[in-house]
């Protein structure tokens, strides 16, 4: 190594130490043994301008394994992100810009927030996706960059890591140099008490190009070669294989399991640092000369950066669609695209669902996607916009495979790239095949949308298995995430110009079966969340339904109304966007002064919040015809006046306090 190199690593390998030795917790050994490698990623191999950490042409960096933050953080102290020392000793800490694992938006130069094993692998899928899109696009000379990641015998073992490598070697993402930190160590001990794979074998298989480099851990000039070859490889992603000893160089807790985790202490993080050079006595040492020549590398990319904006600004292409997807929204005028449909029509949400998606995908060009072999059953489908492959990089048009959780971290990392609003499509009962990745999305503010069809026991002859009854009650638990449940074709349109132009991510849960056009439903309420669909004067009853079931509850209001008993119908699509509106509104629309009834083909779990009483189904599916289900689980008007009856008569008369402030 040459001076600067030696001591920068001896910087980062006393960070990894000292800042997990401060706060009690955290995970030195794997920071240890990788310092190596990150300080040739990031002084040798990475094109990023730190003073300018979102410039859209730098090089991604993602760190599948998350438990190693302090590695991370250490990187962006050092190359002038932004990230204090101040800030590394307070790892972990309440308020900190430093927490246990990398949080995009919460950390300066973090891209992703990775959490659990194997998510950031397949967020470099999605990354590696968008660049290709994007370069398809507008040309090499504006966007032209790579994505590396490193990840650990952990996400690899996970099942996530096999559904995203298959796809990426399938697509021929050739931008991705995946470093695996071959260390053999687990949490429970040596990774072969339950690891025998042959990774560079499954790889291989898979169609990526694989290098092992074998035990290079500490040689930066060939780790930076082997970087380099992966990074000429462009018909294939890449997997680096770098042998590492886990906690290297401590002197007794190097490649142990017990390194994973914080096991070197005072006596030992002494003598560790008497072998790197650094004063044993002082915690956080840095060299003021290290910084300042690590700043330098941090900026290096400045001038790239500058040259790149020069070629924006000189570009005569679609400049307008380029500033769309650069800014994640559609043309201007986007939103009178929305189709609009006829009152008395009957049409399935997800097959409107997929009039609206078609019809934006012209006028919003960040728009891809597609569904897990379910495409045109979940109303996914982008027609006349290529088919996203290796011959066809441009595509917009996704075909995922069986792969939802996959699926599902790919969007993340398509719309945390920037320049995409991915739209990704399975059924709603499999949902909980996505749960880590929708979470990690609702986190991380990610601007993707999330299309679940067949979202009621309405599916019929599936039966339990596949009809979904727990799954809307346990995604609107996730905090961040907008769930819109459309009762009809209009509202469907509408929910897709709420996900536009909102940010974070948009759950769209949409009907198998046909449902009729109602009228009142094209006035653009959605946004509100829920809203007065029929009026009735003094009315005795509030009936709220959402999806399928506002229709249900139009019939139901009928048939009270022929008994002289007067209902409002409430649509009600969006929990979320409801409760962000003023308290005045919400009590206009579900007034505490009247009983109210919800009817949802689903738990009623969190409907009392909001509602008197459910109609509901606490229970699981049947196989039988759709209609026959929903009939006897009590989906039907005869029942919902029913139980309307029985709540005017029985109500308290002391309001709920459900929806007050």
């Amino acid at each position: 190594m040459h001076d600067f190199d030696e001591r920068a690593v001896a910087i980062i390998r006393g960070i990894a130490m000292d800042a997990p030795h401060a706060a009690r917790s955290g995970h030195q050994g794997t920071a240890m043994s990788l310092a190596p490698l990150a300080h040739v990623l990031f002084s040798r191999i990475m094109k990023y301008d730190a003073q300018h950490p979102h410039w859209p042409d730098r090089d991604r960096f993602v760190l599948s394994a998350g438990h190693v933050s302090i590695l991370q953080y250490a990187m962006l102290y050092l190359a002038g992100f932004g990230v204090t020392l101040d800030d590394l000793k307070d790892f972990r800490q309440w308020g900190s810009a430093t927490p246990g694992h990398p949080e995009v938006g919460h950390t300066p130069g973090v891209e992703v927030t990775t959490g659990p094993l194997g998510q950031g692998v397949g967020n470099m899928v999605g990354m590696a996706i968008a660049e290709a899109q994007l370069r398809t696009a507008y040309g090499a000379e504006l966007f032209d960059h790579h994505v590396f990641g490193i990840c650990s015998d952990g996400d690899l073992s996970e099942g996530l890591s096999h559904e995203v490598a298959s796809l990426a070697g399938h697509l021929g993402l050739g931008k991705i140099v995946l470093c695996y930190d071959d260390n053999r160590i687990t949490i429970d001990g040596e990774a072969d008490l339950a690891l025998s794979d042959d990774a560079a074998a499954r790889f291989r298989s898979y169609g990526w190009d694989v290098d092992e480099l074998g035990e290079v851990g500490e040689s930066l000039d060939e780790l930076e070669a082997g970087i380099r070859r992966a990074m000429s490889v462009a018909d294939r992603p890449s997997l680096v294989i770098v042998r590492t000893f886990i906690g290297t160089p401590a002197p007794d807790s190097s490649d142990t399991p017990a390194a994973h985790g914080y096991a070197i202490f005072d006596e030992e993080i002494a003598a560790t640092k008497e072998l790197i050079g650094l004063p044993s006595d002082r915690a956080f040492h840095t060299d003021p000369g290290v910084v300042a020549q690590y700043r330098e590398a941090g900026l290096k990319g400045r001038a790239a950066r500058e040259a790149w904006q020069q070629r924006v600004a000189a570009f005569d292409g679609d400049r307008a669609s380029l500033e769309s997807q650069l800014s994640g929204t559609g043309l201007p005028g986007w939103e009178e695209s929305l189709p609009t449909f006829h009152a008395g029509d009957s049409i399935a949400t997800r097959k409107a669902s997929n009039v609206a998606l078609q019809a934006l995908s012209s006028v919003v060009p960040g728009l891809s996607g597609g569904g897990a072999d379910l495409t045109g059953n979940t109303g996914t489908v982008i027609k006349d916009h290529g088919i996203f492959s290796a011959a066809d990089p441009g595509g917009r048009q996704i075909y995922f495979g069986v792969r939802e959780h996959g699926m599902g971290s790919i969007a993340n990392g398509m719309a945390l790239h920037g320049g995409s609003i991915p739209v990704v499509g399975t059924f709603l009962v499999f949902a909980d095949y996505m749960r880590a990745a929708v979470r990690l999305a609702a986190i991380s503010g990610a601007h993707a949308i999330f299309v679940w069809s067949h979202d009621s026991v309405g599916v019929g002859e599936d039966g339990p298995t596949h009809q979904p009854v727990e799954q809307v009650a346990s995604l609107r638990a996730i905090p961040g995430l907008r769930v819109i449940r459309p009762a009809d074709a209009n509202e469907a349109a509408a929910a897709w110009g709420v996900a536009i132009s909102s940010g974070g991510p948009t759950a769209l849960i949409l009907s198998r079966q046909n449902v009729p056009v109602l009228e009142g439903t094209s006035s653009g309420n959605v946004a509100a969340g829920a809203y007065v669909l029929a009026s009735a004067d003094d009315p005795v009853v509030s009936l709220v339904g959402t999806g399928s079931e506002v229709s249900v509850c139009l019939e139901a209001a009928a048939e009270l109304a022929a008994d002289g008993l007067a209902a409002s119908v409430v649509s009600m699509p969006s929990w979320e966007l409801f409760e962000q509106m003023p308290p005045e509104y919400r009590a206009s629309v579900i007034s505490a002064d009247i009983p109210s009834l919800a009817v949802e083909a689903g738990s009623s779990m969190g409907w009392h919040r909001w509602v008197d009483d459910v109609v509901s189904v606490d229970r699981f599916g049947s196989s039988a015809p759709g209609d026959v289900v929903l009939f006897e689980y009590g989906i039907n008007p005869a029942n919902v006046a029913a139980r309307a009856r029985d709540l005017i008569e029985t109500r308290s008369p002391s309001p709920r306090l459900g929806n007050r402030d």
